[in-house]
């Protein structure tokens, strides 16, 4: 409503004017035009309107400004709307500015020092009131571009935050990072678990690795005149208390084992003791011995089983002994093939370890005091040990020459062999077929 009376009034200003040039001379008075209704008496007086005054459009004009400064710290959204807000403004100020335009062509008419004042503030030239408001409504333009601007750099450098964006990074940061140490924690946890899960396992790798490495060192340096380090025998071909093998390394302690070798001989009255382990206040913690007419014996702490095996032929043949301490339980193998089994024999006794091991003696004390009466007499070849019961396919793999397994407690090696009195010696071993029962 405020632009339709202020364009009436323009309207009706510039019309006077024209009337006042065509029709008479300037006579030094002036006069007011005011607009009337359509309906209304054209005559004199007439009810006039309102005074409008500049001072409230100014003040008007400044409240905008203000609000436009509070609105330009708020969100981008407000700020576009205030621009709509600054160009609706503008093109208002533009229409006045036409008029007055319009006005420069009359050359008759003019505004004198005499004429009445009608805006009341507003100052008597009215191009002075349209450049000052078009200029402070640029200057706000200017100012508004300026905000926007460094509102986008902000945002492309993030050099500024609001500070409840601000704390809400920072909340989301230490979110994170509890996250990351719970998850390094669980990693921890899980690591250690598996390291205890599989000690068991490494060391007996490491233990089988060894023996191993010892195989293969063995193997690089060669067993002298041997083929290969477990390819020889060694023959004690008379029953003396001097004559005999010895075994350079102990056993641990075994809750279970299984002893086997390759033995020939044809000695009578029996064979005589193949193999003793004594330890210091037992000397027959493991013994395998015949003596007299008596068949073959496993004693074990000093407890004996006797064993259903055959071997004075004359002959080679591959004999296993096992044992566990479960039970006392025990098997025994000749060729290959289960000749017997047993069990009560030093039940739930652990074999004790670092004793020493004699091949073709029988210990009355740990390491000597051998009987002639119980000396072998015959040949013995790969002997192996091993700390568990062998399963029998394993066992007859060996007696029939389809493989060769080393002991992982005591192997036979050339280097871990020692032989003791004239007339013992290692030979080189026959082919293992050779060594066959039917060969």
């Amino acid at each position: 409503m405020f632009s339709l009376l202020y364009g009436l009034l323009c309207l009706c200003a510039l019309g006077c004017g024209q009337l006042a040039t065509n029709n008479q001379a300037d006579d030094g008075k002036r006069y007011i035009c005011r607009a009337i209704p359509l309906s209304g008496d054209a005559s004199c007086p007439v009810t006039l309107l309102p005074e409008l005054n500049a001072g409230s459009q100014e003040e008007e004009l400044r409240n905008t400004v203000m609000q436009l400064r509070e609105t330009i710290l708020q969100q981008k959204e407000t700020i576009s709307k205030q621009i709509g807000t600054i160009n609706e403004l503008t093109t208002k100020l533009s229409l006045c500015a036409s008029s007055t335009d319009d006005r420069k062509y009359d050359k008759g008419a003019s505004w004198g020092k005499e004429k009445q004042n009608t805006m009341g503030d507003v100052p008597r030239d009215p191009n002075d009131t349209i450049d000052s408001l078009g200029k402070t409504m640029q200057g706000l333009k200017d100012r508004l571009e300026n905000l926007e601007q460094q509102h986008l750099r902000a945002n492309v450098s993030g050099a500024s935050f609001p500070s409840e964006l601000r704390d809400l990074l920072q909340r989301r940061l230490r979110e994170l990072e509890k996250q990351l140490l719970k998850k390094v924690s669980n990693l921890e946890e899980e690591k250690s678990m598996l390291s205890n899960a599989t000690a068991a396992y490494r060391l007996k790798t490491e233990s089988t690795l060894s023996a191993l490495v010892d195989r293969i060192s063995e193997l690089e340096k060669g067993g002298g005149d041997f083929k290969s380090p477990e390819q020889f025998k060694l023959s004690l071909p008379q029953r003396t208390n001097y004559l005999y093998g010895r075994i350079t390394k102990s056993l641990p302690e075994m809750y279970a084992f299984t002893l086997c070798m390759w033995i020939k001989s044809s000695a009578s009255p029996g064979i005589g003791t193949p193999f003793s382990y004594g330890v210091p206040g037992q000397a027959n913690e493991i013994v395998l011995i015949e003596w007299g007419n008596n068949p073959i014996e496993l004693l074990i702490n000093d407890k004996v089983a006797q064993l259903p095996l055959e071997v004075r032929d004359g002959k080679w043949h591959h004999i296993c002994i096992a044992w566990t301490t479960r039970d006392g339980q025990w098997d025994a193998y000749q060729d290959g093939g289960k000749l017997g089994s047993g069990d009560n024999l030093a039940a739930w006794h652990p074999i004790k370890p670092g004793g020493v091991i004699i091949l073709g003696q029988e210990q009355d004390v740990v390491g000597g005091r051998f009987d002639a009466g119980q000396a072998f007499v015959g040949e013995l070849s790969q002997v192996n040990m091993w700390d568990r019961v062998l399963k029998p396919v394993e066992i007859q793999s060996m007696a029939n020459c389809s493989s060769y397994v080393a002991g992982n407690v005591i192997s036979w090696l050339a280097t871990n062999v020692e032989v003791f009195g004239r007339g013992a010696f290692k030979r080189p071993l026959e082919m293992c077929q050779e060594r066959l029962p039917n060969a």
